[in-house]
């Protein structure tokens, strides 16, 4: 479609000078700073001293370029820490000090990666907090809060092909009828939702908890505005060695 436009209007257009510059992809640019928003969003709950950080290395071979940005989180890691410095104090620990402190506390973290459990997502994390803090022996809470970010569909101008007629279909997009997607409301009906998508005069509203969606035809002057939102959250039930569905 970007090739197809471009033949269109100007064949000859110079790429943009800024993404010429760009220390590293936007794709993985959104990742660090999903990353560093979640870090602000706690940073507001809870009075933190000091973020303590896993480094990541992986070895690279000169010759190559793509060798030197093959691991989008070896890429942009020292952008992440700098901009992290500015919210609380830094320390970087090894991957072989991160399992001294988790061997001496006697804690085994599970190979299944996709396993919803402490074991799998937070062994880590807790070993190398209280290494900083001190003060506990064993965790004691393993329940785990599930932060999805929402997908928005940006907007296209053509879906592939010419609409007939020429008559553009609403496609993607951020706001549906004064609502931008993904805001919280309260509806009579459904409660507390997000908003989704619309069709003609209606709107769509999804479930917080896991995205589904809810109905298609709620009425946006029903609909009381709560906050803005672009994640959707979920308690994981604590479980005793088990995995949870997703």
């Amino acid at each position: 479609m970007r090739r197809a436009r471009r033949f269109r209007k100007t064949p000859c257009r110079k790429h943009r000078y800024n993404r010429a510059k760009s220390p590293f992809p936007p794709s993985t640019k959104a990742r660090w700073q999903w990353k560093l928003r979640l870090c602000w969003w706690l940073s507001k709950l809870f009075p933190i001293d000091c973020f303590v950080v896993e480094d990541i290395k992986a070895t690279t071979k000169m010759g190559r370029k793509w060798n030197h940005s093959f691991s989008p989180l070896q890429v942009g890691k020292q952008w992440f820490y700098d901009k992290l410095s500015t919210l609380a104090r830094v320390e970087i620990k090894q991957g072989y000090e991160t399992k001294e402190l988790r061997d001496s506390a006697g804690l085994k973290k599970t190979k299944k990666k996709l396993a919803e459990i402490f074991e799998a997502h937070c062994v880590d994390s807790w070993v190398l907090a209280n290494g900083w803090t001190g003060g506990h022996t064993q965790p004691d809470n393993k329940r785990l809060l599930c932060i999805t970010p929402l997908r928005f569909h940006r907007r296209q101008l053509h879906r592939l092909q010419f609409s007939k007629g020429g008559v553009r279909k609403p496609y993607g997009g951020t706001l549906s009828h004064g609502f931008k997607r993904g805001s919280l409301v309260k509806h009579p009906k459904w409660g507390l939702a997000y908003v989704g998508g619309f069709l003609k005069d209606r709107i769509s509203l999804h479930a917080v908890a896991t995205g589904k969606r809810l109905c298609q035809n709620a009425k946006p002057a029903d609909c009381q505005f709560l906050t803005f939102n672009t994640w959707r959250t979920r308690f994981l039930p604590a479980l005793n060695g088990g995995v949870s569905s997703a």
